[in-house]
């Protein structure tokens, strides 16, 4: 894949989405191609591409509408704190932390091909690692009563906007 830049990421459009979801799929391959030429097995390289694909396709793409580079952070926080959970029949941490690795690595994918800066890998390393957070709100949510899941929502809000990192 030929070197992208950050605006080729910008969503605006109907179109501009689907041209973006086409360029993640070819980096979500070629990351898939990395691990496997990395000694990985297929199994283990096609869950981290399935789990980057989750977050960056459906999840930022797809729900955000956000550029994959902006260096937004809390992307990956509301995602698994959040999104994942209330968008998944039984979401289970298993599952998350296995998404939350395939994150990870895509991003270090990404910062090997100088396309995000090492600061931002730093944030989404520490965003992918709280996984003690996501259990909490994997219980949380599963103790739920009356109303409050606007207090459950309030506590990792998919209606805060993310920030640029420092």
């Amino acid at each position: 894949m030929n070197q992208c830049t950050r605006n080729d990421f910008t969503i605006v459009t109907l179109d501009d989405e689907l041209r973006v979801d086409a360029l993640c799929r070819d980096l979500l391959m070629e990351f898939y191609r990395e691990r496997l030429q990395n000694g990985l097995d297929e199994n283990e390289a096609t869950q981290l591409a399935n789990s980057a694909d989750y977050f960056i396709r459906d999840y930022v793409i797809g729900f955000r509408q956000f550029n994959i580079l902006s260096e937004l952070t809390g992307l990956v926080r509301t995602f698994a704190g959040n999104w994942y959970i209330v968008n998944t029949i039984e979401p289970k941490s298993a599952e998350i932390a296995a998404h939350l690795r395939g994150i990870r690595e895509f991003y270090h994918f990404l910062h090997r091909k100088g396309m995000i800066e090492g600061s931002f890998l730093a944030t989404i390393d520490r965003e992918c690692t709280d996984l003690d957070y996501y259990w909490q709100r994997i219980e949380s949510f599963w103790d739920i009563k009356g109303d409050g899941y606007y207090d459950w929502e309030a506590a990792c809000s998919l209606k805060k906007s993310p920030s640029q990192p420092a």
